[in-house]
């Protein structure tokens, strides 16, 4: 395996993938290498579907070795550091490449330790994850086979890819058993790390609308500290209007939850890291995507620690703009191309109605439709379910979208 390369891109994934496809297409001869270890692919946004039992999980995986751009180096192994005055990469291996531009997207990692039992009860005693591909069919069975009792929700006090998730399959779960006659013998819990059900305003209070006609109870600024699975109990802590730290516990019949995340451990123990926060997340300009400290390293996606929601619309609009700034790089050129933060959360809020929540770095409304994308919509429903998906795998991993 050549050790040196023009371009080298940490991480398979969407963002890597696309950015590898774009830049190719900007010029074929570019020396391009992938560290990626994994064989598989998968296409995460429809775990919410497969949990609802809307979508086949097979249809999610695919052959890593399909979606590699033709004409790049693949290098399958595992990044264990960095040296990034010296331009390089060593992997777990021993082996070391060097680059003359590197760009960082392994996005993030699952914390399921931090949440004491939950790895240990995940995807039994009525416990389980749409974060996980072994465990998005579970939560179907789950919410197939209620009768009825205490239904909780959970999300996590840091940030998560597909910020709208966690409350996702909330919606469906209550749909599906308001159609089974049942939601009156449900006592649906949400407790969440965030401060309110959404970010921006306009689109929250549909979601506040939706939350009160399910009779959903939310739990806001609290953070899940254990599951304990055997006995169907959750436990969490919140401050009081004092501010002292209060402990809780609760019992369920049913629980959704999700991991903390955090950018992976060779991230976080790297120099590429943002030093001011402790999830690890890689420092870049939040417009250009270059690291703030090394002109040569470029970072986007899930990793990165621009100010924005971790969702795969956020890495189609980031990836060329990255794109651009390093092609210009290695031409010795400059660009003046700039994200402005653009993000979109397609938000399900019953079977066959979709709420397409688009924004940017103003929390404000940047809508693509000529409609009010605030009212969820059956065509943003099949625009989730068999568009997206199809512009995943033929046009987004490909640089054509």
């Amino acid at each position: 395996m050549q050790q040196h390369h023009q371009i080298l891109i940490v991480g398979g994934g969407n963002a890597g993938l696309s950015a590898a496809s774009q830049l190719l297409r900007k010029d074929k001869s570019l020396k391009i290498a992938i560290i990626e270890p994994s064989e598989k692919h998968y296409y995460q946004p429809a775990w919410t579907l497969v949990g609802a039992g809307e979508f086949d999980i097979a249809a999610t995986e695919r052959n890593e070795a399909d979606y590699m751009p033709k004409g790049v180096s693949w290098i399958k192994a595992r990044v264990a550091s960095f040296q990034p005055e010296q331009s390089q990469v060593t992997c777990s291996d021993g082996s070391t490449y060097t680059y003359d531009a590197l760009l960082v997207v392994p996005g993030l990692q699952l914390d399921w330790h931090k949440i004491k039992g939950f790895k240990e009860t995940l995807g039994k005693n009525s416990v389980s994850s749409n974060y996980s591909f072994e465990t998005a069919p579970y939560t179907w069975e789950m919410i197939k086979n209620f009768k009825g009792g205490v239904a909780i929700f959970t999300n996590p006090t840091t940030p998560v890819k597909c910020g709208g998730a966690p409350h996702k399959i909330m919606y469906l779960a209550c749909d599906y058993w308001r159609k089974q006659g049942i939601l009156d013998k449900c006592e649906v819990h949400y407790i969440s790390g965030a401060g309110a059900i959404f970010a921006v305003k306009e689109f929250a209070e549909t979601l506040e609308g939706v939350v009160a006609n399910n009779k959903i109870i939310p739990h806001y600024l609290h953070n899940v500290t254990e599951i304990d699975g055997p006995n169907h109990s959750i436990s969490y802590e919140y401050k009081d209007k004092d501010g002292n730290m209060v402990k809780e516990s609760m019992k369920f019949d049913l629980c959704h939850a999700v991991p903390p995340q955090s950018a992976p451990d060779f991230i976080k123990e790297s120099p590429l890291a943002d030093p001011a926060q402790p999830l690890g997340w890689v420092e870049v300009d939040q417009y250009t995507f270059r690291h703030k400290r090394f002109a040569n390293v470029y970072s986007c996606g899930d990793v990165s620690n621009a100010p924005i929601s971790k969702t795969g619309a956020a890495i189609r609009k980031q990836v060329p703009v990255v794109v651009e700034h390093i092609f210009a790089q290695i031409n010795q050129q400059q660009s003046n191309a700039k994200y402005d933060g653009y993000t979109a959360c397609p938000i399900p809020t019953a079977y066959g109605k979709l709420m397409l929540a688009e924004f940017d770095y103003s929390n404000k409304p940047k809508m693509s439709f000529p409609i009010d994308q605030t009212k969820p919509r059956w065509s943003m429903w099949i625009l989730k379910k068999y568009v997206l998906p199809w512009l995943y795998w033929n046009r987004i991993l490909t640089g054509k979208a």
